[in-house]
C-alpha cells in the first residue's frame, strides 16, 4: 500500500468547493510532516490559510511548508518546553499529531503510557492554553482535534491510544464550553482507520505477526468492524476539518465527527 497526497493544486479545487474562504487567517497544524496532518496543512493553505506546519520531523514538515507557502516548526511535541515557542497569534488550531503503540494492557509499557500521553493529550492542553486568549480576544477561532473511533470506543491492545484519544474529548468539549461565548468552537473528528504512515505500519506488522497479506489484514483484522469496507483517506478528514472551519459552522462546538465508516453505528 502507498500513502499519495495531492498536490497543492488539487487542494485548492477542493477548498473552492466547500465555500470555504480563509484569506487572512493564521492555521497551526501539528503533525504536519505527513498523513492527516499534511493533507489538512494542504487543504487549509489552499483556502487562503497562512499555515504553520509541525512536526517532530525536520525533513517532511519543511517539504510540506515549502508546498503549501507555510513555515516550518520541527517540534517534538513531547516535549513542553519548545511547544510555548510555537506562535500564539493563531485562529485556528489542528491537534492532529499522534502515535501507536499495541501491547495486551498487563504488558504495556508505562514509558509509553506516558509517551502516548504527552503528545496526544498534554501538547494539546499546551496548545489550547496558549492559543484559546488569542482566539476569545478577536471573537474568533476554530479548533479542530483529530480524536478516532478510539476516542468513542475501545480495542483491545490500544489501552494507551484509546485512554489519550478519550481524554482528548473531554479536553474539546471543555474548551466548547469556554470558547462559546467568544465565537470560539471545538471539535472532535473521529475517523476510523486511516490509509496513512501510522496505519500502513501496522498492517505490515499484523500481516507479519499473522503471516497473511497485508489486503487481508484491512479486510479481516482492521475493517471488521466497519460497514465501509475501505480505508478512508487523509483527505477526505481535512475535508471535514476544513468544513468546520467555514462559514457555515459556528454553531457547531462540542461535537465529536464520526467518519467511521459506520463503525460505532453498530
Amino acid at each position: 500500500m502507498t500513502s499519495g497526497f495531492p498536490p497543492p493544486a488539487h487542494g485548492t479545487a477542493a477548498a473552492a468547493g466547500t465555500g470555504t474562504d480563509l484569506a487572512g487567517r493564521t492555521a497551526l497544524v501539528t503533525g504536519a510532516g505527513s498523513g492527516i496532518g499534511r493533507a489538512c496543512a494542504v487543504a487549509l493553505a489552499a483556502a487562503g490559510a497562512h499555515v504553520h506546519a509541525v512536526d517532530v520531523d525536520g525533513a517532511a514538515v519543511r517539504s510540506v511548508a515549502e508546498a503549501i507557502g507555510g513555515r516550518a516548526h520541527v517540534v517534538d511535541l513531547a516535549q513542553a518546553e519548545p511547544i510555548g515557542e510555537l506562535p500564539t497569534a493563531v485562529d485556528i488550531l489542528v491537534n492532529n499529531a499522534g502515535l501507536q503503540h499495541v501491547a495486551p494492557l498487563a504488558e504495556f509499557p508505562p514509558e509509553r503510557f506516558e509517551l502516548l500521553q504527552r503528545v496526544m493529550v498534554h501538547a494539546p492542553f499546551l496548545l489550547l492554553r496558549q492559543t484559546l486568549p488569542y482566539m476569545c480576544a478577536q471573537g474568533w477561532g476554530r479548533i479542530v482535534n483529530i480524536s478516532s473511533v478510539h476516542g468513542r470506543r475501545a480495542s483491545a491492545f490500544k489501552a494507551g491510544y484509546v485512554t489519550a484519544k478519550h481524554a482528548l474529548e473531554g479536553l474539546s468539549k471543555v474548551a466548547a464550553i469556554e470558547g462559546a461565548p467568544h465565537g470560539v468552537t471545538s471539535n472532535c473528528v473521529n475517523p476510523g482507520y486511516v490509509r496513512t504512515p501510522l496505519v500502513e505500519r501496522q498492517i505490515s506488522a499484523q500481516a507479519a505477526a499473522h503471516g497473511i497479506a497485508a489486503d487481508q489484514v484491512v479486510a479481516d483484522v482492521l475493517l471488521t468492524r466497519s460497514a465501509v469496507k475501505r480505508l478512508i483517506e487523509p483527505q477526505e478528514v481535512a475535508a471535514a476539518v476544513l468544513w468546520l472551519c467555514g462559514p457555515h459552522t459556528g454553531y457547531v462546538t462540542g461535537a465529536s465527527i464520526p467518519l467511521d465508516g459506520g463503525w460505532s453505528a453498530t
